[in-house]
């Protein structure tokens, strides 16, 4: 079962949340929110919204200007900062989690999503239970790293002419592409959609830079160490979190874990989801439903 449930975010925008499974009658684990990254959806979760809601209530979300929620309608200004900044997404997810009657939760996010969900926790602790940070940096990228995407942007051959042509151009002729990743271009795929034309992106690649302008700059650092509840660090082997960073944000968290998985790259719930599942598990099991 997959059930969609429409909850009000920040500013009234429309936000589309699914839940995949019926829920447990007596959970026995608190229940999990699910956020994706930059670029992503919450049906990239598919599977491991499954095992998770055997004994959980399990919610993923399509973050403002992804998938099926709303996109708001901003350029790339002051305005569009506040429509499409961190400060609308963690509003966000925070709304999810009272709206639905989540909280406290699990909150496991990849990449933007991670960084969503650790400025929740150091900004609402009682919303958030425990948190799984998936392959995020908590340092600042910088303007270079914002231009390699504007750039990489344009290098788009949209529309694509199928859906199999998008996922044979992001996993195997992606210029960012060192070698033949499958993975990666599933899931891309996952994300277009067919338009009078051809295949195009559900997202506004305009937007998605903007987006990302609001957070690429600025280091993360400080929120991250106001994170009282017990976290994981996940990264994959091949993935965009380096070991070093990944082990001082570790260190920086008052109750910080670690786990690389061997063979991942950075869409680490893609590239290996069974071993991503034997790193949550053991994580998981200590995270009770609170009295």
């Amino acid at each position: 079962m997959v059930q969609r449930i429409d909850v009000t975010g920040a500013d009234g925008v429309r936000l589309a949340a699914w839940e995949f499974r019926e829920p447990p009658a007596e959970p026995r684990q608190p229940a999990v929110l699910l956020l994706h990254g930059l670029m992503g959806r919450a049906l990239h979760w598919a599977g491991t919204a499954r095992w998770l809601g055997e004994h959980r209530r399990v919610v993923a979300l399509d973050q403002r200007g992804h998938g099926h929620s709303g996109h708001p309608s901003a350029g790339r200004d002051r305005a569009a900062a506040a429509l499409l900044g961190r400060e609308a997404f963690v509003a966000d997810a925070e709304a999810v989690i009272e709206q639905l009657g989540l909280g406290p939760v699990v909150l496991i996010g990849h990449s933007m999503g991670a960084l969503t969900g650790w400025q929740l926790a150091a900004r609402r602790p009682e919303l958030v239970q425990a948190l799984v940070i998936c392959d995020m940096r908590a340092s600042a990228l910088g303007e270079a790293s914002q231009q390699e995407w504007e750039d990489w942007f344009r290098r788009w051959p949209v529309p694509f002419p199928t859906q199999d042509a998008a996922r044979r151009w992001f996993g195997e002729d992606d210029p960012r592409v060192e070698r033949p990743d499958p993975g990666r271009g599933a899931f891309f795929a996952e994300v277009m959609h067919e338009a009078p034309d051809g295949w195009r992106p559900l997202f506004s690649r305009s937007q998605m830079l903007t987006v990302r302008e609001t957070w690429v700059h600025d280091a993360h650092w400080e929120e991250l160490a106001q994170v009282r509840c017990p976290t994981l660090v996940v990264r994959g082997l091949d993935g965009e979190l380096g070991r070093a960073e990944a082990q001082e944000m570790v260190r920086v968290l008052p109750a910080g874990q670690y786990a690389e998985i061997p063979d991942a790259g950075h869409y680490v719930h893609y590239d290996q989801p069974a071993a991503l599942r034997a790193a949550l598990e053991p994580f998981l099991e200590g995270v009770t439903v609170s009295p």
